[in-house]
């Protein structure tokens, strides 16, 4: 069933990784199966097989021509450098290319202990599992870069947490698992041939146009381009007030996708700092600061290509400083491009940061719900809309903010009718509300998955109206709502 693997990181020097077969476990049953992935990556569904494929997703069997190890990363963990944490859970079965070409790695989650889990157990609850199964995969669908699932199996044993829960092996796909912690590792170990290594392998894989450049540039380039596609990403994660709740340099990405869905939430009621995580005591991934995190890794990539940038150091140091500085004009174009995709405009004015400011204020004072109040614009064009008034607690900021915003939209040149139109195809009515996630994980844990799906559902269509599930637009009635995540490792 399993398309022909590609081994290009078995292929790498063995202190890159460490061989590590996955645990077997005790009963495994498929509980999540996404077809559509398993297609687009040359999976042979005619020949599936539901209990052969909970074998090979649980771990239990190792596909033909796969070759499992445990990956080799460290990192700053809330600021801290840890110089070992590598795979503790997870293991790289190997690469795959799907039907556009692309390599993709396919990856078992919660798969046992390995010699990275310094001391844990390496497995994964339940609920963690569909927790990124469900954000993961609407992500993709808000048009987010991210890591995807192709499958969650339920093992028959307990894990053991805050308390006992089912354990879960979450099939995770990705562009690469190439991390700035990836670098970090080698980096401290004065290892420059690997960094070399590794940067080369990032340009083959991600920005293959970079090979053509003189080596004395390329690896400044590489930085530029892995800045570009994080300015980017963070951008739309804020244009969705997503906050990933744990952007340590092992969670972030060289491909430029969203990766470890853990504390991961979804904010209601519009207020930049917000936080999620039960571990981010001092806010240091609150919403507002995410751009400002990326860059911060960002700037530790930087740190770890320097010997390669340049033979003269303080030169090194002196073009790296400048490419991290440029970030700041990067991010702030591409969130004032999101921004302006939610309220509706094409054209470009310089008033707009203005008016996106002024929006996001009268939000914050209103406590209005991030996504229905960018949803509910398209309904109050030419006039003060209920709905859209009600989502404020305080709407008096609001109703001074429309007749500026109505006055821009004039200049679109455009009719009403398709601006209407732009609003909803970028602005989603539906995302995963955490106590409609919540909810689900708590079904799943009792054996009832009619929750998850249903969920899962409705969050694979977040743009059109579906009637009769209204409820899942809805924040969360006090008494539900969740303001405390949990990474479940």
């Amino acid at each position: 069933m399993f398309p022909e693997f590609t081994l290009r990181y078995a292929r790498l020097p063995d202190r890159f990784f460490l061989r590590f077969d996955p645990v077997p476990v005790k009963a495994p049953r498929l509980v999540a199966f996404n077809r559509p992935l398993a297609e687009q990556l040359g999976f042979d569904l005619a020949a599936f097989d539901e209990h052969q494929a909970a074998e090979w997703f649980a771990g239990n069997a190792v596909p033909e021509g796969a070759e499992p190890l445990a990956q080799a990363y460290a990192g700053h963990q809330f600021g801290h450098f840890n110089p070992r944490l590598g795979d503790g859970r997870a293991v790289l079965l190997g690469e795959v290319t799907d039907r556009e070409g692309r390599l993709r790695d396919i990856q078992l989650k919660g798969a046992g202990m390995t010699p990275f889990s310094r001391g844990a157990d390496g497995r994964a609850p339940l609920g963690p599992v569909l927790r990124e199964y469900l954000v993961s995969e609407a992500m993709h669908v808000l048009g987010v870069p991210t890591t995807r699932a192709l499958a969650a199996v339920t093992t028959g044993e307990r894990v053991f947490r805050r308390v006992p829960e089912p354990g879960a092996v979450l099939t995770r796909v990705a562009a690469s698992h190439l991390r700035v912690g990836t670098f970090q590792y080698f980096a401290a170990r004065d290892d420059l041939e690997a960094v070399r290594t590794l940067a080369d392998l990032a340009i083959e894989r991600h920005y293959p146009a970079l090979a053509e450049r003189e080596e004395s540039e390329r690896y400044l380039a590489l930085v530029e381009a892995v800045q570009a596609r994080q300015a980017s990403l963070v951008a739309k994660w804020m244009g969705l007030g997503f906050i990933h709740g744990v952007m340590n340099t092992d969670n972030c990405s060289i491909a430029g996708e969203t990766i470890d869905y853990g504390p991961c939430a979804f904010m209601e009621a519009y207020d930049p700092a917000m936080v999620f995580s039960s571990i981010d005591e001092g806010g240091r991934y609150a919403y507002r600061n995410q751009p400002w995190i990326a860059q911060w890794n960002l700037a530790r990539l930087a740190e770890t290509l320097i010997p390669l940038i340049d033979d003269d150091q303080e030169r090194a140091v002196e073009r790296a400083t400048a490419v991290i500085k440029a970030f700041e004009g990067q991010y702030e174009a591409e969130w004032l491009a999101v921004m302006r995709e939610k309220l509706g405009l094409v054209k470009e004015e310089e008033s707009d940061r203005a008016l996106v400011d002024a929006l996001l204020e009268a939000m914050q004072a209103g406590r209005a719900d991030f996504t229905l109040a960018f949803r509910r614009l398209g309904e109050a064009l030419e006039e003060d809309a209920p709905a859209l008034l009600a989502l404020f607690e305080d709407d008096e900021a609001l109703k001074a903010w429309l007749p500026r915003w109505r006055e821009r939209l004039v200049r679109e040149d455009v009719g009403m009718a398709e601006i209407a139109g732009r609003i909803r195809a970028v602005n989603p009515l539906y995302i995963p509300r955490n106590h409609r996630v919540e909810e689900a994980l708590a079904a799943a844990a009792e054996g009832d998955f009619a929750p998850f799906e249903t969920l899962r559902q409705v969050l694979a269509d977040p743009f059109a109206e579906q009637p009769g599930r209204e409820d899942y637009t809805r924040p969360a009635p006090p008494s539900e709502a969740v303001f405390r995540t949990f990474c479940g490792t």
